[in-house]
């Protein structure tokens, strides 16, 4: 009972990774983070931020990796249910868009706070 307890949980995992995947292989803005990351990362590493301000960066990263995941499945549920143009649907795509808008700003906004003083 117990092994299979552990395998499913091991199987989870891997599925959550086979999304990761399949969402940057199939998404442009995915590897368009990916690229942001790595280079927040490395700016991160050269300027040697604090533990703090390290956290403030991973925090920003996921809620934009998290928001664009969000919004990509609300765009690929809709397009499946609605494949044409519907006033409604285009409300519901726009609004998640926005908030991916919205977590990249924040983003952006914590970028500037961390590394504006280190790069001056």
């Amino acid at each position: 009972m117990r092994n299979v307890y552990i395998r499913n949980r091991l199987a989870s995992f891997g599925y959550a990774f086979n999304g990761i995947a399949a969402f940057l292989r199939s998404e442009p803005h995915a590897r368009v983070h990916a690229v942001a990351t790595v280079v927040v990362i490395a700016a991160g590493c050269w300027y040697k931020l604090a533990t703090p301000e390290w956290i403030w960066v991973i925090f920003a990263i996921a809620l934009v990796w998290i928001t664009e995941m969000l919004n990509t499945v609300i765009e690929k549920i809709m397009d499946h249910l609605s494949p044409g143009l519907h006033p409604k649907v285009k409300f519901i795509k726009d609004v998640a868009a926005g908030a991916v808008l919205i977590a990249a700003i924040a983003a952006a906004i914590v970028g500037a706070v961390v590394f504006i003083p280190y790069i001056f």
